[in-house]
């Protein structure tokens, strides 16, 4: 039997310094069936140096460059062009165990209802391990309030296809999340290998920190952009909010008077965004 090709893609902007190490733990995957596109999104440090190395040393390294548009636009010429019918992708600055690939493809292949295949994931800093993600999402409902499954992941080109590939919406600072989101949704099962395979790099300034800063902008357009599927949930959806709402009072009532003005500031917050969601929501 052939062996189907997995192409992996590594978007990259800035991250030169990082690139040997995520490059280095695809070399070393157990399954050698694959092809790992670096995309070089306009970068203005020695990322083409660095990937030419690559490209030079193992064949099925292939590197190209497009003007700077951001990761969603990067991943997706990487895997426009990809010859595989399974995607990897991977941060320029992170790392995947040598055995997920394999580990992840023999899931696929043995249940056609999974579409996307995750793991666990470890931080790390220089070569020290600590804290972990045991994110668990299966369908839909588990992605309806949280992102239930790590960034980067396995999935299949023609999932991509279905949904429209990465959204590119600067608004959007949740694309992965988004896309599990489109891809659950069209009714395909994510599985999540419970073993810590994939390592995510800790640094200052990191992409995910200024994302969470953006936190309300960010679930807004969420929510909105997939107000059917949350609408279809919508007492879930309501009492999700109010759930949060109690839980967030009950910490605060912990504190004594003093922070009796934050308390009050601190539900105000969640009852707009809510409202301001609801809004965007109803029929026009």
């Amino acid at each position: 039997l052939v062996n189907p090709r997995v192409s992996i893609v590594v978007p990259c902007y800035n991250y030169a310094q990082y690139l040997d190490e995520a490059l280095q733990s695809i070399l070393d995957q157990t399954y050698v069936d694959w092809e790992c596109i670096v995309v070089n999104d306009g970068s203005t440090d020695n990322t083409a140096a660095v990937a030419h190395k690559w490209v030079a040393k193992d064949a099925r390294f292939i590197y190209l460059f497009k003007e700077n548009g951001g990761v969603s636009s990067a991943r997706n010429l990487g895997i426009e062009k990809a010859q595989g019918e399974f995607i990897v992708t991977l941060d320029a600055d992170d790392k995947y165990a040598s055995s997920f690939i394999e580990k992840a493809l023999s899931i696929a292949l043995e249940n056609e209802e999974v579409g996307i295949v995750s793991c666990w994931g470890i931080y790390f800093v220089n070569n020290k391990h600590f804290g972990g993600n045991k994110l668990n999402g299966k369908s839909v409902e588990d992605f309806l309030y949280k992102n239930a499954a790590i960034g980067t992941s396995f999935f299949r080109k023609v999932c991509w296809e279905k949904v429209g590939g990465y959204d590119g919406d600067p608004r959007n600072g949740y694309e992965d999340w988004d896309f599990y989101l489109g891809v659950c949704k069209l009714g395909w099962k994510v599985h999540i290998i419970e073993d810590y395979l994939f390592f995510y790099r800790q640094k200052k300034g990191s992409r995910r920190k200024i994302m969470n800063q953006r936190y309300k902008d960010n679930m807004s357009y969420i929510y909105c952009k997939h107000k059917d599927l949350y609408l279809s949930h919508y007492e879930d959806f309501v009492n999700h909010f109010l759930d949060t709402i109690v839980s967030e009072k009950r910490e605060q009532v912990k504190i004594k008077n003093k922070l009796e003005y934050k308390i009050g500031y601190s539900l105000l917050k969640p009852l707009r965004l809510l409202k301001a969601i609801f809004l965007k929501m109803l029929p026009k």
